[in-house]
């Protein structure tokens, strides 16, 4: 062999021992940051984690307000249009990767009711919105003080309709549920809140209040795990009467607003809006609609197209909910309470696969890191809970029959400005489902520990 080719061996060699060397540090260093990056599923029992000695303490610090046990309710209500001047992304099927609407099908509001028994002021807000944007209540938090009404006596609800104004939401997962994060967007989304809230205040007439319950078992499936599980069928709702015969109603369901499919990109309040609209062309001069707990429930789509399943949906609702058969329970007390919590969690986990999950700081850097609180309103004989996440349906039965003996009509919803993810039973949390495995940000046990939560602000408030 000649000198050449022996030199040229050597220095091929040499060169590939060191391209050995670089890969096995690239290999290294992968390993080394995909370590920092994913950990195995905390299965540790909720009531022997700290953050459950964390709420104890801070629901232990609630006092029942009983100063507006004499005093006589008003109330006053109004709308803001938030329909775009031009197109936003589409807000609601992470398939859509934020395509914008193609068409204004029916306008978008933010409607506002406040209240107010002489000693206290409260407000409730429901938008046309897939959730209420924790961007949004973090410009609302410094704008709603003692002047108007503090932030934490506002009740926050969307519609959840996922054919809405997106725009809104940061982090990586915001490109797939609410398009490109645009600050105009936000801003104007506080503003409208905040209008609405300024109008309905000074609107406030007295007013008669009577907790409505209907059955509607028609409209309502278990999406989640079909017949095997349970489902939601209440419609429960706060009608109010005016001295001057003015009607109002807030109503509340736990079917999905997901009438509308992923490929019907118009912007539209799915079958919420045509329910609203109905009841306000009838029976009430104003309405409101809230998500319920919508976890684990969907509609059930009966038509020959989209548009005709929202009517059918939308009807199928209005005319159980106005049924000679409803529960109506007039109330004699004027009480009037608002609180908002903190909610303490584990540390967020979420899954790649079923036990090995994502390290708080990755989600939290793709997701963003914004408060998680509780609210609750009592208002009279109602008790209204807003969760911050999609609350399963599942888990409202028992919690109902619960503020039932404590004298109290218990309405949970879902989507109060912040958001956790996907809350179901937890007999189902080691299933390979959506809303079990891709949705479920918080470990284990978040069904039974919410359950308790829930059922402490009864005990509070009641």
């Amino acid at each position: 062999m000649h000198i050449g080719n022996l030199t040229s061996c050597n220095i091929l060699m040499k060169f590939l021992r060191i391209f050995l060397r670089i890969i096995g540090v690239i290999v290294l260093l992968l390993l080394l940051v995909i370590s920092t990056m994913i950990t195995t599923m905390d299965n540790t029992p909720y009531k022997d984690m700290p953050y459950y000695g964390q709420w104890k303490k801070l629901i232990s610090n609630v006092k029942k307000d009983t100063s507006g046990s004499v005093g006589e309710l008003q109330a006053g209500w109004a709308k803001v249009n938030i329909t775009p001047a031009s197109p936003t992304p589409t807000a609601g099927y992470g398939k859509r990767k934020g395509a914008l609407y193609t068409a204004v099908h029916d306008s978008v509001y933010v409607r506002a009711m406040v209240i107010d028994n002489g000693v206290t002021q409260a407000a409730i807000i429901a938008a046309d919105l897939l959730i209420v944007p924790p961007t949004v209540i973090k410009l609302l938090q410094s704008r709603l003080t003692e002047k108007e009404i503090p932030f934490d006596q506002v009740f926050f609800g969307a519609t959840h309709s996922h054919n809405s104004v997106g725009g809104w939401g940061t982090g990586i997962s915001s490109l797939f549920f609410s398009g490109k994060y645009d600050p105009a967007t936000v801003e104007r989304l506080a503003d409208a809140i905040f209008q609405a809230i300024v109008l309905a205040k000074a609107r406030l007439e007295p007013v008669d209040l009577t907790y409505m319950e209907a059955i509607d078992t028609l409209d309502i499936r278990n999406r989640l795990v079909g017949e095997e599980g349970e489902i939601d069928p209440e419609i429960r709702s706060a009608a109010f009467v005016t001295k001057s015969g003015k009607k109002a109603i807030l109503s509340s369901y736990a079917a999905h607003s997901t009438v509308l499919n992923s490929k019907n990109i118009v912007l539209s309040r799915d079958y919420p809006g045509m329910l609203v609209d109905s009841l306000e062309k009838g029976r009430y001069d104003f309405a409101m609609y809230m998500a319920g707990a919508v976890g684990s429930m969907g509609p059930i789509e009966k038509g020959a197209d989209d548009f005709h399943e929202v009517k059918n949906q939308a009807y199928g609702v209005q005319k159980a909910l106005l049924s000679d058969s409803a529960l109506k329970v007039k109330s004699k007390s004027a009480a009037l309470q608002a609180i908002t919590l903190p909610l303490p969690l584990r540390e967020p986990s979420p899954r790649l696969t079923m036990n090995i999950t994502l390290r708080s700081w990755a989600f939290k850097k793709a997701f963003g890191d914004y408060p998680v609180f509780v609210k609750a309103l009592r208002i009279g004989n109602i008790l209204m809970v807003g969760m911050p996440c999609d609350f399963s349906g599942e888990l409202v039965a028992g919690l109902d029959a619960y503020a039932k003996t404590k004298g109290l009509n218990l309405l949970v919803t879902s989507f109060n400005g912040g958001y956790i993810g996907y809350i179901t039973h937890d007999k189902y949390f080691d299933k390979d489902l959506y809303e079990t495995k891709t949705m479920s940000w918080y470990g284990p046990y978040n069904g039974a520990y919410l359950q308790e939560v829930i059922k402490d602000i009864i005990d509070k408030l009641s």
